[in-house]
């Protein structure tokens, strides 16, 4: 009996140990394990907002050398960088080549000589008739002449012969100029035949000097050809007094001011430079981005203020990135960006608290993209978790990340 019960007794202690031990081996399994997330820490410092885009340089004063009349430009060259005086000639034009005539162009045209022969045939056959009639009157205005001095001859014979005379003067006069015409037209017409490799290359040429003492930036027109009038040939400025134009939004443009300091970053090896905005153009213009969309962009005009000698290597038309600074100050309540999100319709972040992400509430000022000013809602030293996930909520157990 005894030995029975205690039989009995063993195996329901055993079996009540096995359960409780399954039990809490099952409660530590399914029990929530702590959130692993990044954690930020809320710190006091300095904050700047910087508007950034993409920017280039140029000089300040570059002058478009255009042709001034239409011709053969000769060949100039790859001249690019070469420092040039002011009033050196940089180009030269010459006249164009008259152009091909094509067959049925030249039957006309030889027509046309044809005719301005004829033609001035009859008006050297006319001058010839009118020199007769010139010469006769001059005879006969002689004779009355003598006749009228001898008293034989009346006044009004003598008045019709002078009269003659003058009147077949003018008719000489003015069959020689229809001869002068006609050679002239004949002179036209043979001209139009003249083709492009019988045109002989005189002296007669136009100089093209340069307007200022520079650099030349680039050559557009290098070779040899027929250009209009008005034709750019070459730019010419100075690379050693730059500004750098940002084309920047603008909704970012309204809040820059003039005299805004700015860093001009990617220009090359070595630390970005200083400089000073020194114009935001009041016009505006459309431009469509690398992804198609339309924007609204002003060009915001900024000086280099360091010496040139940091920036020498930089040169008209290069790219670089600027950074113009909207607002700062020396000293804020700053969180990490990456730990804001939305939450009812305001700023909020989770808050490590004893190992517990809490919820909070907060008031936003300035924002950088990084760094954000904390109003309210946070202290100094705080720890926020960073990137939370949409599962993250309120009271959750957090463990954080190690950092690597």
């Amino acid at each position: 009996m005894t030995t029975s019960w205690l039989h009995l007794n063993f195996r329901t202690v055993f079996w009540a140990t096995a359960a409780l031990a399954l039990a809490i081996l099952l409660l530590f399994a399914f029990r929530p394990q702590p959130v692993s997330v990044d954690v930020g820490e809320v710190s006091r410092g300095p904050l700047t907002v910087a508007v950034r885009d993409e920017a280039r340089t140029r000089a300040r004063e570059v002058y478009v050398v255009s042709a001034p009349v239409s011709g053969r430009l000769l060949r100039i060259g790859d001249r690019a960088g070469e420092r040039v005086q002011a009033g050196a000639v940089i180009a030269t034009i010459q006249p164009a080549p008259p152009t091909f005539v094509d067959e049925r162009s030249r039957q006309e045209v030889e027509a046309g000589v044809r005719s301005a022969e004829a033609a001035l045939a009859l008006a050297r056959a006319e001058l010839e008739g009118a020199e007769a009639r010139l010469a006769h009157a001059q005879l006969e205005g002689a004779r009355i002449e003598t006749l009228a001095a001898a008293s034989v001859a009346s006044q009004s014979a003598l008045d019709r012969a002078r009269l003659d005379v003058r009147t077949a003067g003018a008719a000489t006069a003015n069959a020689r100029a229809g001869v002068a015409l006609q050679e002239a037209a004949l002179e036209a017409a043979r001209a139009r035949l003249i083709e492009p490799r019988a045109a002989s290359v005189t002296a007669r040429a136009v100089t093209i000097r340069a307007p200022v003492e520079g650099r030349v930036l680039r050559v557009l027109q290098q070779s040899e050809s027929v250009i209009a009038q008005g034709a750019p040939i070459m730019e010419i400025g100075d690379p050693g007094h730059l500004e750098v134009v940002a084309e920047l939004l603008s909704g970012d443009a309204a809040r820059i001011p003039a005299g805004a300091a700015a860093r001009i970053e990617a220009w090359g090896e070595g630390p970005a430079l200083r400089g000073r905005v020194r114009r935001v153009e009041p016009y505006g213009f459309l431009k469509v981005s690398a992804l198609g969309v339309e924007e609204q962009r002003v060009n915001v005009i900024i000086d280099p203020i360091d010496p040139p000698a940091a920036w020498s290597t930089v040169g008209h038309g290069y790219r670089v990135e600027v950074a113009v600074t909207v607002w700062q100050a020396d000293t804020v309540v700053r969180t990490p960006v990456a730990a804001l999100f939305r939450s009812q319709g305001r700023w909020a972040v989770f808050k490590v608290e004893g190992g517990r992400a809490r919820l909070r509430f907060v008031e936003i000022g300035q924002n950088n993209g990084d760094q954000a000013e904390v109003r309210s809602g946070l202290n100094p030293g705080d720890q926020v978790v960073l990137h939370p996930n949409q599962s993250l909520a309120d009271g959750a157990r957090v463990r954080p990340r190690p950092t690597p």
